[in-house]
């Protein structure tokens, strides 16, 4: 079994599919959720800012970007 990280631990380049997002947390969260990042998807880093934040992330054929705050909350398993 691949062990789980965060998508805010990912280096720029690395990816895998999203475990699990926990309900109950800011309106940032849900947006996210409203915008396909949901248990199940393919989820990649494609760079991050340089001091790190905010992280753009490849999801669903679509680019994103987020700030490290939300991405603490977005579990992921490794492909």
């Amino acid at each position: 079994m691949s062990a789980e990280k965060l998508l805010s631990d990912l280096a720029a380049g690395a990816g895998g599919v999203i475990s699990d997002i926990p309900v109950g947390h800011d309106e940032h969260i849900t947006r996210l959720r409203e915008l396909g990042l949901v248990p199940g998807t393919k989820i990649r880093v494609v760079r991050r800012a340089p001091m790190g934040d905010p992280i753009e992330v490849s999801v669903r054929g679509s680019r994103l970007a987020m700030r490290r705050s939300e991405a603490r909350h977005i579990h992921i398993t490794a492909e």
